[in-house]
């Protein structure tokens, strides 16, 4: 009996006119069709109620909802056969679905609600109001076209359905119409056989969506309008003595009464860090050179480091034991031999395979009783400043295929830790989430494809963590990076400085928040909402357009709620002394508002002189130390996606298996991820960026004990 709902497959491009009575969509069916030279399923339901109401003078009820089903769905699998590559539908079951519940107390009969949501379509267009009421014997309800055209659009956002919004005079209408269905012609002409739509699929994407992901990489990267460097007393706070004590006093005073959460990216494999060792493992050769020849012929000042304070790395021992256990003559080894055995126990994969883990889970530090990973002290450190009531809570971003490493690692530390610090760990992972991968283009612009005939999808970048940073429901949110710690002794001298970026969010979220709860209050003035613009352009370095002062109360208080009503980010800066990372920039948008950015090298034009010189005066750089605030004033989450510059997308060359390709990485996640946020930017020093970058980075005072 089902199968007269179900949508009969097709290959043809199909899309929907959705929305409430008289607004055009019979209308824009017969043009669209006439456009495309192709046929239009009309609505069923028009021609069974005209018939009930001349036989009997009644309108629809809920026994006629399923009739009237089945013949839309008879139409439609009728016409599809006629249809060349765009077949035009006047509506589908999503629509009686939702004139079911405006109408009959909000209930849909479990048939129709069940093809309402699994027949699909390319595209819905939802035709808006600003069309003239045309009554006729079927049409009741002009004084509630609101109420219903919400209900349609809240429809569509409930349940992931693609859809434009139509607006305008006719000519308007279907010009927009037929620039949307010819870009699904052309995503169709991408040549994705059912094979990729079956693996677009199960990675959680749509046709539409990979298609932006290819026109993005053709247009190419959207450069950055940097206005201006952020320096002190334009953009970067900088605080007294006084003052950091102050804002650390504010947070230890609210810190137990916090849900606070310490976010780590750890999902990066370390073999970055030995880049130069496995330089020396392919080209020295013991027989015929010295490590100091071999360093001078390639100019490799990091081999004669490495071996030169070996003893000093946290994971001496282990390797010297492992070398000696691979040859058990490796104390007879001339020095040149043992350098390579160790650097072999080291990287090979049938030994330590150092490389293989990420940067998390290999020795870092060494104390009095024995090495440990850098996972072990980012639990340790967070003792220091994020824990609450003896709990810390700590999320790690890691690749699947790591997990049970983390895990294995976290049951053979958490005991000991607990004890040490009295504190009750409560550890988390996650991954970056299939959908959150892009395509790559080969350089004639073709999807590129792997042995196998598949898409090739790849990591999006650290951007693609937004949405693991989304999943989140803390108070207070500290990012960190995972090769970004030091030992414990001298984190206990810097951990101020996290508090510190700590308590600036606290005391300018309660202001925030004040301001917010004033703007619900119907009786808020003209003075209060001046302080407002004052607070948002002075203390959250927010733009308020010239035209303010002119708006009416009502237009003002919108716009002073848009504006607060944001995530916040406190980001500390550190001076600029050649370090690599992103810098603290004013930038102008498309529409001509700046406000305050992390924008990375990548994203800046140097070749535009203006920009280059921007860059060149630049004081201070972005470490990721930042604390994020992501909850609204009435205590529920922000969906942080709503806050992505899109924009903002990274295209890199790389290769894949010798072939060049060109790839797209989303928006990173301090970067365009968070462009929308409210953003404070603070100094704090340099001795708080000590990141381990290769693994002679360990040699660092601060990494040492």
């Amino acid at each position: 009996m089902e199968k007269k709902y179900k949508q009969q497959p097709s290959n043809c491009i199909k899309v929907v006119l959705f929305g409430p009575e008289s607004t055009g969509k019979t209308t824009l069916s017969k043009q669209l069709a006439k456009h495309y030279n192709t046929v239009w399923v009309p609505e069923y339901a028009r021609e069974y109620l005209q018939n009930k109401w001349n036989a009997e003078q009644k309108t629809c009820q809920p026994k006629d909802l399923l009739p009237i089903a089945e013949g839309q769905m008879k139409l439609e699998n009728e016409l599809v056969k006629k249809a060349n590559s765009v077949l035009i539908c006047d509506t589908d079951l999503l629509e009686t679905k939702v004139y079911s519940e405006a109408y009959y107390l909000g209930t849909c009969d479990p048939i129709l609600q069940k093809f309402a949501l699994e027949n699909t379509y390319d595209l819905y267009f939802l035709t808006y109001i600003d069309t003239p009421w045309e009554a006729d014997d079927l049409r009741d309800k002009p004084n509630e076209r609101s109420r219903m055209f919400k209900a349609f659009e809240t429809a569509l956002k409930k349940h992931n359905k693609p859809y434009v919004l139509l607006k305008g005079n006719k000519i308007e209408r279907l010009e927009m119409a037929i620039n949307h269905i010819d870009k699904l012609l052309k995503n169709k002409a991408l040549n994705f056989t059912e094979k990729d739509q079956n693996q677009i699929k199960s990675k959680g994407l749509t046709i539409n969506q990979i298609e932006g992901q290819v026109n993005r990489i053709k247009n190419g990267m959207s450069y950055s309008n940097l206005v201006a460097a952020a320096n002190i007393g334009s953009g970067i706070e900088s605080y007294s003595e006084q003052e950091i004590k102050e804002f650390i006093d504010l947070y230890e005073e609210m810190q137990d009464n916090l849900n606070i959460v310490k976010f780590v990216p750890a999902s990066g494999a370390a073999t970055r860090m030995f880049k130069f060792l496995f330089q020396f493992l392919s080209q020295f050769n013991p027989e015929h050179e010295t490590i100091e020849s071999y360093a001078k012929k390639h100019n490799d000042n990091l081999i004669i480091t490495f071996i030169s304070n070996f003893e000093k790395f946290p994971f001496y021992n282990q390797i010297v034991l492992k070398a000696k256990a691979i040859n058990p003559n490796f104390d007879k080894l001339n020095k040149n031999e043992a350098v390579l055995g160790l650097v072999k126990a080291m990287l090979n994969e049938d030994a330590l395979n150092y490389s293989f883990f990420p940067k998390g889970l290999l020795p870092f530090h060494k104390y009095k009783n024995g090495a440990v990973t850098a996972f072990y002290d980012h639990l340790f450190e967070t003792t220091l400043y994020a824990s609450s009531k003896n709990k810390a809570n700590l999320h790690f971003t890691v690749s699947e295929k790591h997990h049970s490493c983390f895990t294995a690692e976290l049951n053979n530390i958490i005991n000991e830790l607990e004890q040490k610090t009295n504190t009750t760990f409560n550890v988390s992972f996650s991954y970056q989430k299939e959908e959150t991968e892009t395509v790559a283009l080969t350089e004639n612009n073709e999807v590129y494809r792997n042995e196998d005939g598949s898409i090739l999808f790849r990591p999006a970048g650290h951007g693609a963590l937004l949405e693991n940073l989304n999943d989140l429901n803390s108070d207070l949110v500290f990012i960190k990076n995972i090769d970004n710690i030091v030992v414990f002794n001298k984190n206990e001298k810097l951990n101020k400085y996290k508090k510190l970026i700590a308590g600036v969010l606290l005391k300018v979220q309660e202001q925030t928040f004040s301001f917010l709860h004033q703007l619900d209050n119907a009786s808020v003035n003209e003075a209060e909402m001046l302080n407002m613009a004052m607070f948002l352009s002075k203390k959250m370095n927010v733009s308020i357009f010239d035209e303010f002062d002119d708006l009416t109360l009502e237009k003002k208080k919108q716009y002073l709620k848009e504006k607060l009503n944001k995530p916040i980010r406190v980001c500390a800066m550190v001076k600029n002394e050649g370090e690599p990372g992103g810098g603290p920039f004013w930038v102008k948008d498309m529409h001509g508002d700046m406000s305050l950015q992390i924008v990375e090298f990548a994203q800046i034009d140097i070749e535009n002189p203006s920009q280059a010189e921007i860059v060149k005066n630049a004081t201070h750089f972005n470490p990721t130390d930042l604390v994020c605030g992501i909850k609204n004033y009435k205590g529920a989450r922000f969906n942080l996606l709503n806050f992505v510059d899109k924009e903002a997308a990274f295209i890199t060359d790389k290769t894949q298996n010798g072939i060049a390709i060109k790839a797209l990485e989303l928006p990173g996640l301090w970067n365009g991820s968070m462009a929308n946020w409210n953003t404070i930017f603070v100094e704090v020093p340099l001795a708080t960026f000590n990141p381990v970058k290769t693994v002679n980075d360990l040699l660092k005072p601060e990494h040492q004990v």
